[in-house]
């Protein structure tokens, strides 16, 4: 049994949430002079993301926020490589400190569910090149790579696809 839950975000959940989401691409050093300018204003933005997808989060009893992710449908203004029949996924972030308890598989799990009421065919998914870690957990999940779908958003800025067949 896990020490946290998953579910759909609270409108006063969004600033922690937005706060969660930069704290952990910061440690990563994924914002910065590495990303395009304004990024960190995007991860930032929970409630804009609340209103234009699904926004999931996992807190723990105490109401603490450890993490969360973006839910897209294809052709939403979120969108970046989802296509008719999937379900996309952006933005997974888990705080540092909540980081080895398993909540970055639970929100990818919760997505897969989401997928699954829907009846999308896949998920997809694109990710910084350099952010092996989260790749390792993907690829565990049954994840595989979408290579056809790999892109750059700005010069330099190279984006890794994965797909999920369901």
């Amino acid at each position: 049994m896990s020490d946290f839950e998953i579910r759909a975000a609270l409108p006063e959940e969004f600033d922690a949430v937005g706060a969660v989401t930069v704290e952990a691409y910061a440690a990563d050093g994924y914002i910065g002079d590495n990303v395009e300018d304004g990024y960190a204003d995007q991860l930032r933005n929970a409630a804009r993301r609340a209103e234009q997808a699904e926004l999931v989060v996992a807190v723990d009893y105490s109401g603490e926020v450890l993490g969360s992710v973006t839910v897209v449908r294809p052709g939403t203004e979120l969108a970046e490589i989802s296509r008719d029949g999937e379900l996309e996924f952006r933005m997974l972030s888990v705080t540092p400190n909540a980081r080895g308890r398993g909540v970055g598989a639970a929100l990818t799990a919760a997505v897969l569910e989401r997928a699954g009421g829907i009846a999308a065919q896949r998920v997809v998914m694109s990710s910084l090149e350099l952010m092996k870690t989260a790749h390792r957990m993907y690829e565990r999940l049954g994840f595989t790579r979408l290579p056809e779908r790999d892109w750059e958003p700005v010069p330099g800025i190279q984006l890794v696809a994965y797909s999920f067949e369901l």
